[in-house]
């Protein structure tokens, strides 16, 4: 049975999202080209929350979608088969600033099929990157520009967020084996 300690309560990922949420507003002045992208699964209800954030701080609505990136994964010959969620991008990607939002940032891999995705759907002016968990062992040049927190790992622990769980209080845990 693995050994687990909870890195972030249901508060202190409240106080992480809504620090990335003004760190992403200081960045983009007005946020009217500003869109998010939740990445399936995890980035999906972490762009909800962050978008509700935004619009208190800009005073409009931000455009959120979600996006599947299990057909633009460099390791599909290792898997039996991608688990498909699905994309929903309910507005014009080109020329927006496109913030994509995940949980957890390991290899990079996750967002480099991301950014494939993306272009499916357009041409954005820039693209952005929030995670709530930044927790290293890159293996791309790929690096957060909002991360709610930094959790040095090793490659053998795993990180669990759960948020927006039916009966289960948000929180981030590392998992021991």
């Amino acid at each position: 049975m693995p050994e687990s300690t909870i890195i972030l309560n249901a508060t202190a990922i409240a106080r992480a999202l809504t620090r990335v949420a003004h760190e992403i507003a200081e960045r983009n002045e007005t946020g009217d080209e500003v869109v998010l992208v939740g990445i399936q699964r995890g980035g999906v209800p972490l762009a909800g929350r962050l978008s509700a954030i935004l619009a208190g701080i800009w005073n409009h609505p931000v455009p959120t979608g979600s996006l599947d990136v299990g057909m633009h994964r460099d390791d599909l010959d290792h898997r039996a088969a991608p688990d498909i969620h699905p994309t929903v991008i309910p507005f014009d990607v080109n020329g927006r600033t496109v913030v994509l939002v995940d949980d957890v940032l390991f290899n990079g891999r996750t967002i480099r099929a991301a950014m494939d995705a993306l272009n499916d759907f357009g041409r954005p002016k820039r693209i952005q990157l929030a995670v709530l968990i930044d927790r290293g062992h890159r293996e791309l040049p790929i690096k957060a520009d909002f991360v709610g927190k930094n959790v040095p790992t090793s490659p053998a622990e795993k990180v669990c967020v759960r948020i927006g769980e039916p009966g289960v209080e948000d929180e981030v845990v590392l998992e021991r084996r």
